[in-house]
């Protein structure tokens, strides 16, 4: 087990350290072509690294990181049974919405993020589903707490609210990916939404919710017990990725797009935080928290409810 954790913080490092270093190369590095003129060898040789790989690293880094965290805290099996549903949905989803427009509407993928299957998706955009998708999915099923008469309304609602969760990243990820200076996708559409197609949002919500669902299903058996301390991860790469489009959205783009990023920070970012807030405790934590001679039975009794 220990090797497994070992694996996974390297992973998660490499996922954040990666995004930032592409979010610092997109910001600063790209739109001020006189620091490029002055790098030193060692300095060009990683921007153009940075340049052909940086984009395929960070999501290569998170599939691997939610793979190895799903292994560990799930089991292979589980995770297998969410995986294998979301990368081979997604992919669908997106050779069909590259064809012919739906359910994204018409769009293309540009250079950045590798190999493109069939010539159309980049081999990375359906591992980005799967780790994103894992993501939202656990946070919601975990931190949900409502008081449900059944068990199948608990789990429509998780699903309902981890498909918002991924819709509410998708607010600040395609005017950062289609629209700032570099972009690595484009509409061929004007889109009503800030530049996007309403109809994006829709495909974003349903694919998400068709391989949640399955996902749902295959687990229907299998308890999904997390604390809030193994809820960490997930709220990591979310904010994580949250901070990528977002950081792009708002410095590169005008004033406008601070609408779109602020309902993503409403129906994303807070309810993130919120769900993995609300996960129980671990017993580490139980005992760090009774350890405090500061903390009264009341304030244990609080957290564990």
């Amino acid at each position: 087990m220990k090797h497994k954790s070992i694996a996974e913080r390297f992973c998660l490092t490499a996922h954040v350290v990666s995004t930032l270093f592409g979010l610092a190369g997109l910001l600063f590095i790209l739109p001020n072509p006189e620091l490029v003129a002055n790098l030193p060898p060692m300095g060009m040789k990683l921007f153009t690294w940075g340049m052909t790989a940086g984009g395929i690293t960070y999501i290569v880094f998170g599939a691997a990181t939610l793979a190895l965290y799903g292994y560990r805290t799930l089991g292979l099996g589980t995770t297998l049974a969410f995986m294998i549903p979301s990368i081979l949905l997604s992919l669908s989803s997106e050779l069909l919405g590259t064809s012919t427009g739906f359910p994204f509407g018409h769009y293309q993928y540009l250079s950045g993020l590798g190999y493109k299957i069939a010539g159309l998706v980049p081999f990375t955009i359906p591992l980005s589903w799967f780790y994103m998708g894992l993501t939202c999915y656990l946070l919601a099923r975990v931190g949900l707490k409502v008081t449900m008469g059944s068990r199948w309304l608990h789990q429509l609602a998780a699903l309902a609210l981890g498909a918002v969760l991924l819709t509410a990243w998708d607010l600040v990820l395609d005017p950062a990916m289609s629209q700032a200076a570099f972009p690595f996708w484009q509409f061929q559409e004007v889109g009503e939404f800030f530049g996007m197609p309403y109809r994006n949002l829709v495909g974003w919500m349903g694919t998400g919710l068709l391989f949640m669902s399955i996902g749902a299903f295959l687990w229907r058996r299998t308890p999904i017990v997390l604390s809030r301390s193994q809820l960490t991860v997930p709220l990591i790469v979310y904010l994580t990725n949250f901070l990528f489009g977002a950081a792009i959205t708002v410095v590169q783009l005008d004033a406008r797009f601070l609408f779109p990023t602020t309902l993503s920070i409403l129906f994303g970012v807070i309810p993130a935080i919120i769900f993995w807030w609300n996960a129980k405790p671990s017993l580490e934590d139980m005992e760090s928290l009774l350890s405090n001679d500061n903390i009264t039975p009341t304030t244990v009794e609080a957290v564990v409810k």
